[in-house]
């Protein structure tokens, strides 16, 4: 087996290298970001000069220079969690449940904790940097009359700085979680690592400032009513005794202070934005394009090659550069494109092109497989498929329908089922012909099926005036409308009238109450982030179209052979088929919606609008090679359903 030796050579000699590489320019970075957050905490509007001067007078000092030491340790550690816990496809929680496992997982755990005590760490530099009233944790207590020794006392200043280190690392842990900043995502426009770094520090630096506001908002509340305890705990262990004669700053009193409230901000600010720049380095220097050669040149480096790297399935990260590299080979390098169309010697067998082609099919069948899944499981209102005998016998006039029809012509389980109503929130505006327009329909026969619900799902009659209405969003239509009625008719029982008669109004929508709107987001939250999680590893589907599409184009010139031309029956049905599949999927409720990307944080938003890269990547795909063969693909084998949608590309009219 290749896998193992593969991937041990593919994390020792890349990825780990690539991570010192980013941690490296993080801690290169450190110096000049710390004598900026130096001269923001200190500066002062009366005396600039001066301020410099100091601050200047502070970087050359020793307690500076072990506290650099102190932060170096930091990004160290902040990058090897970097490594441990990235991942290039995102874990979504389809509800709330879920996301509550995650942040509870035991990993997740020790990520809090250890990022705890790094903010703590952090804030105690800044609080040495600072200086002042921030410097220590105890100081003498004012002396009053009858005293004979003097007693230390708390430096709540020092404590509510520490504490705050602490806070902004365990709310960094649990947005990482939640806005999913340990996925690694590949831009789609190949640029230098100086211009990534150099376009996204805005970014970063906006994402910093924005999220220690926050985190500091919270953080004040928490210590408002919870501030105490800390307080009394320290005390004890210490022997500290509080300054009475000033307010504590567990107190409005003590909290409304300008300065202590900016120290707050800029300290988490500086402890985010350091934490931030390791990430971002980390995801410039993973993502890199790597170059595997498609032939090796000695038979101990085969594991090593394209073609077998491409069917390795751990880690994914090899997985990825390697079909991101096949999307760039096969659209800019020529010499690397006739290794893949190369014959093997001796023997003559294409065995780069079949292993290569055979992958991306592999691929491409498999999320095919996911989505028909997933929509016969909606389709079906999340029941399984009854197993009946007479289900498999079809008539002719069945088999030739299209498999919208076939879904609605499906058997029904005998057992009433549960409907999730967030899931077709918005099936009641769809189309009459669309499955989902009635996504529960209850089984009459069932022996639980009861009186009332016979009734209303009773046949109607065509004088009835509840002949083509809807009662409920789990009634089928009956019947489309010839014409509007008024509502006052319906709501009487009376016939409807004629259009003559009575004119249709003009009813103006009534724009939903905040409440409305709050509780409709909510309920479609659930089938939006389970069309995320199915669509979450897309990227490597966009690449295999990508690579098998410009293939198969560069094939019809460059393919001496002719090997690409033997499998491409099976790349056109595969791409067809997912068409198909990823169609129907966009039909579902909520599936054609685009989220809003989340610009407030520094997580990779990019794969909640991964399934309309891919629909357009796909039909691309296909466009890309019937206008390269145009009327050559007419002398292709392959059904007649296949062949009449392969006609509306070739004439430009899908």
């Amino acid at each position: 087996m290749f896998s193992a030796e593969q991937s041990c050579w593919f994390v020792r000699k890349v990825i780990w290298w690539r991570a010192v590489a980013s941690i490296a320019w993080a801690v290169l970075l450190l110096p000049p970001i710390t004598a900026v957050f130096v001269i923001l905490s200190r500066f002062s509007l009366l005396h600039p000069i001066q301020t410099i001067s100091e601050c200047l007078s502070l970087l050359t000092s020793a307690s500076a220079v072990f506290s650099l030491i102190l932060l170096c340790g930091v990004i160290l550690m902040v990058g090897f969690l970097n490594l441990e816990y990235y991942t290039v496809i995102p874990t979504i929680a389809c509800s709330k449940i879920a996301l509550l496992g995650q942040l509870l997982h035991p990993r997740q755990c020790v990520n809090s904790i250890v990022l705890c005590i790094m903010g703590m760490i952090v804030a105690w530099c800044c609080s040495i940097t600072i200086g002042g009233r921030y410097e220590t944790l105890g100081y003498p207590c004012p002396q009053t009359d009858g005293e004979s020794s003097p007693q230390m006392c708390l430096n709540e200043y020092h404590l509510i700085l520490l504490l705050a280190g602490a806070f902004v690392g365990f709310s960094h842990s649990l947005l990482g979680v939640i806005h999913n900043m340990n996925y690694v995502s590949f831009h789609t426009v190949q640029q230098y690592k100086y211009l990534r770094f150099k376009g996204s520090l805005p970014m970063v630096v906006k994402c910093s400032a924005t999220q220690a506001l926050y985190s500091i908002r919270n953080y004040i509340v928490v210590f408002f009513f919870l501030g105490y305890i800390p307080k009394a705990w320290i005390c004890k262990t210490l022997n500290l005794h509080l300054n009475r004669t000033v307010h504590p700053l567990d107190s409005i009193a003590g909290l409304l202070d300008l300065s202590l409230l900016y120290h707050l901000w800029i300290s988490a600010s500086f402890l985010l934005f350091t934490w931030h720049i390791t990430l971002l380095l980390f995801r410039i220097f993973v993502t890199e394009v790597y170059s595997f050669p498609v032939q090796p040149s000695f038979t101990e480096d085969v594991h090593q090659c394209l073609p077998k790297v491409l069917t390795d399935k751990q880690p994914m990260i090899l997985k990825f550069l390697a079909l991101q590299d096949l999307a760039l080979l096969s659209q800019h390098s020529p010499s690397r494109r006739c290794e893949v169309f190369s014959l093997s010697q001796p023997g003559g067998h294409p065995h780069n092109w079949n292993a290569i082609s055979k992958e991306c099919l592999s691929l491409l069948a498999d999320l095919t497989q996911r989505l028909v899944a997933y929509h016969d499981t909606v389709a079906t209102n999340g029941r399984a498929k009854s197993l009946s005998t007479g289900s498999d016998k079809k008539t002719s006039s069945e088999t030739s329908l299209p498999s919208s029809t076939e879904d609605l012509m499906s058997p029904r389980p005998s057992l009433l089922m549960k409907t999730p109503v967030s899931v077709f929130a918005r099936s009641v505006i769809s189309s009459p012909q669309s499955p989902l327009t009635a996504p529960f329909t209850p089984d009459l026969d069932s022996p639980f099926a009861s009186p009332t619900l016979r009734r209303l799902t009773a046949p109607v009659e065509q004088c009835s005036p509840w002949f083509g209405t809807v009662q409920s969003p789990h009634v089928m239509r009956r019947a489309p409308k010839l014409w509007s009625t008024s509502t006052d008719s319906q709501i009487n029982g009376s016939p409807p009238s004629s259009p003559a008669s009575v004119p249709t109004p003009k009813q103006e929508p009534s724009k939903p109450s905040l409440l409305a709107q709050f509780l409709q987001n909510r309920k479609e939250q659930l089938p939006e982030a389970s069309s995320q999680a199915l669509f979450a590893d897309s990227q490597a589907h966009i690449w295999a179209l990508e690579g098998l599409s410009y293939l198969v184009q560069a094939s019809f010139s460059e393919d001496q052979f002719g090997v690409a031309q033997t499998t491409l029956p099976s790349i056109l049905s595969c791409m067809l088929v997912l068409q198909e599949a990823v169609d129907r999927h966009f039909k579902l409720p909520h599936a054609s919606s685009k989220p809003v990307r989340s610009t407030g944080s520094m997580g990779d938003s990019t794969h909640k609008t991964l399934r309309f890269a891919l629909r357009a990547t796909l039909k691309t795909a296909i466009y890309r090679i019937t206008t390269t063969f145009g009327d050559h693909l007419n002398a292709i084998q392959m059904s007649a359903e296949h062949r009449k949608r392969l006609q509306q590309f070739l004439e430009y009219k899908e």
